[in-house]
């Protein structure tokens, strides 16, 4: 078994997810408020750090910020190109508190601490500043989720390489806590739904304007309580749910619509790595299939360090 992926079981660190979470949203919105629209919201994510979590650059007014989640030293950094900072000590405190905090580091950088004040992709979502109820943070817990990120991180930036067609980057989500990666066939989707909680229609629609066979990692939480892989594809094609999807602990849930892996089949294994990967390819090839994807034009060989891809 490999070291590399720790015990990451949801049950013990369930309040301090929750509360991470909300202060990933917090810094998410700052970065949303601030960053000109990109398709299918990729200019508000966060990216995973040899450290933590980033916003990467975020333009604001005549200078630039960038915030950090350092879970090493569990701070919040926010840094402006002017080379002043601002730190958070990452403990536990309330939503509310978080919220505070931040806005006032904003302020004495000289940023704009104006954003949306409420969280997005939650049932029942509390206003930032009156949230007194989530306020946990367990420093241990949250290292080892963060070192789970990298190793997935790594798998799946991997996984991104094999593809010619348009790729979302390898990022993680605020809004549904997930980190994430996306292939997308080129041809526009069906007009999505919509109905996420606490989410306009129009953004999620945005989100799916175009075939998509996306993949990626919850820690746990809502309808799945224990650290999951999923993959999914939108629409739906006929017979997706019925595909041959590996590993062996690869099932497809009916009610959400998605193959999934639990964390832990992946971390038991004896190439973690080569398990995951087999989970992302499989599925992928399985929508893909389905769905008539010209995959010649689309795929290619997995990169390889120092080795230019052959045109």
């Amino acid at each position: 078994m490999s070291t590399d992926w720790p015990e990451i079981p949801f049950e013990p660190w369930k309040d301090s997810c929750a509360t991470l979470h909300l202060w990933t949203q917090i810094v998410g919105k700052y970065r949303l408020a601030r960053t000109p629209w990109i398709n299918h919201s990729w200019h508000a994510t966060l990216y995973v750090t040899p450290r933590g979590l980033t916003t990467s650059e975020i333009p604001d007014g005549p200078r630039a910020v960038q915030v950090d989640f350092d879970f090493i030293d569990h701070a919040l950094v926010v840094s402006a190109s002017d080379g002043v900072r601002q730190r958070i000590d990452l403990a536990p405190m309330s939503v509310a508190d978080f919220h505070g905090r931040f806005r006032d580091a904003l302020a004495t950088l000289g940023a704009n601490p104006d954003f949306h004040s409420a969280p997005n992709e939650v049932a029942d979502p509390i206003p930032f500043a009156r949230d007194h109820q989530h306020a946990a943070y367990d420093a241990e817990a949250v290292q080892r989720f963060w070192r789970a990120l990298l190793r997935i991180d790594r798998v799946f930036k991997h996984f991104r390489t094999g593809f010619l067609g348009k790729s979302s980057p390898v990022h993680l989500f605020w809004g549904s806590f997930d980190l994430a990666v996306t292939r997308f066939s080129g041809r526009t989707a069906p007009p999505h739904p919509g109905g996420v909680p606490a989410l306009p229609d129009s953004v999620t629609r945005e989100a799916y304007s175009h075939e998509v066979s996306s993949a990626g990692f919850w820690p746990g939480g809502g309808p799945i309580d224990e650290p999951t892989f999923y993959s999914y594809a939108y629409p739906t094609p006929e017979g997706f749910a019925s595909a041959a999807v590996g590993p062996g602990d690869a099932v497809f849930d009916a009610a959400l619509g998605e193959f999934l892996l639990p964390y832990d089949a992946v971390r038991s294994a004896a190439d973690p790595e080569a398990t995951l990967l087999e989970f992302l390819q499989t599925s992928y090839a399985a929508a893909a299939d389905l769905a008539d994807w010209d995959r010649a034009a689309l795929e290619t060989e997995l990169g390889r360090p120092g080795v230019p891809r052959e045109a």
